[in-house]
């Protein structure tokens, strides 16, 4: 696991009871910088690893990038630690031909929190102009059976939260319900930008048969990234905001919410789940 997972000593207490000290796995959480050239653009909180597809998976989401070949080279620059270590916490992704290269005088200084999008897209009409993919009604159908069965199997497939119990997931499924692609972070954002830049570094976008599962609650920002990305079916394990599924109501994304054993509500063009009376 290497940074995923850092070890601290902690005192477990408990009420009425005696307190102890023990050993403690935390999910690791770093700074990781995107540059173009020697130009800073962002910066921002994740959990080490698979960190080409978080970058390649921003970048589509920030309309900087429609497919594989308008990024033609990512690598880490030089930068070590206090101990001479190397960080690998500093990206530089080298744009190709078609790419919408980023005005860098706006680029953002600042370090944005894992638990926050840092999409650059405010509005529903900017959602449309960006997005490449057009979501047809008729791909995406899935079986109720097969949809409700998904956050088990993300579950299942949890190493890390398994070990530190502080990490976010986003699974990409067909329509059998067999998971394709799976990534945690401390991000929710960024579980989904790695789970979608996989999928672009495999040249396979748009993902018009497959189906994001998460593990928390559905965000107006992962919406735009799901339908950016041509994915037809967004799945969350909690709660959708009131604009997420008004996105979701513009773009012709089936958007579904608390889904948890036998149950799931529908929020948006439902005709895709198959199996619903």
């Amino acid at each position: 696991m290497g940074r995923k997972i850092l070890r601290r000593r902690i005192i477990r207490a408990t009420l009425g009871g005696s307190s102890f000290v023990r050993e403690e796995k935390l999910a690791g959480e770093e700074p990781l910088e995107i540059r173009f050239g020697s130009t800073a653009f962002t910066t921002s909180m994740r959990t080490p690893g698979d960190d080409f597809d978080l970058v390649a998976g921003f970048l589509h989401a920030e309309g900087i990038i429609a497919r594989a070949e308008q990024l033609t080279s990512m690598r880490y620059c030089s930068g070590t630690d206090e101990d001479g270590n190397q960080t690998y916490n500093v990206i530089e992704a080298q744009l190709g031909f078609g790419a919408q290269v980023p005005d860098l005088s706006a680029a953002r200084n600042v370090v944005t929190s894992s638990a926050c999008g840092i999409c650059g897209t405010n509005s529903i009409d900017e959602v449309h102009k960006k997005s490449n993919y057009v979501l047809n009604p008729d791909d995406g159908q899935v079986q109720l059976e097969a949809l409700l069965k998904m956050p088990d199997t993300l579950r299942d497939a949890q190493r890390l939260f398994d070990s530190t119990g502080g990490v976010h997931a986003a699974g990409l499924f067909n329509a059998e319900g067999e998971l394709l692609i799976l990534r945690e972070d401390v991000g929710r954002h960024n579980a989904v930008d790695k789970v979608i830049g996989a999928a672009l570094r495999a040249n396979d976008l748009p993902l018009r048969q497959s189906i994001l599962q998460v593990s928390g609650r559905a965000s107006f920002e992962l919406v735009q990234k799901a339908a950016m990305a041509g994915i037809p079916v967004l799945s969350a394990v909690s709660a959708p905001s009131s604009l997420a599924v008004e996105l979701a109501d513009e773009c012709g994304l089936t958007l579904a919410g608390f889904s948890r054993g036998q149950s799931i509500n529908l929020y948006t063009h439902a005709q895709r789940i198959l199996g619903t009376k």
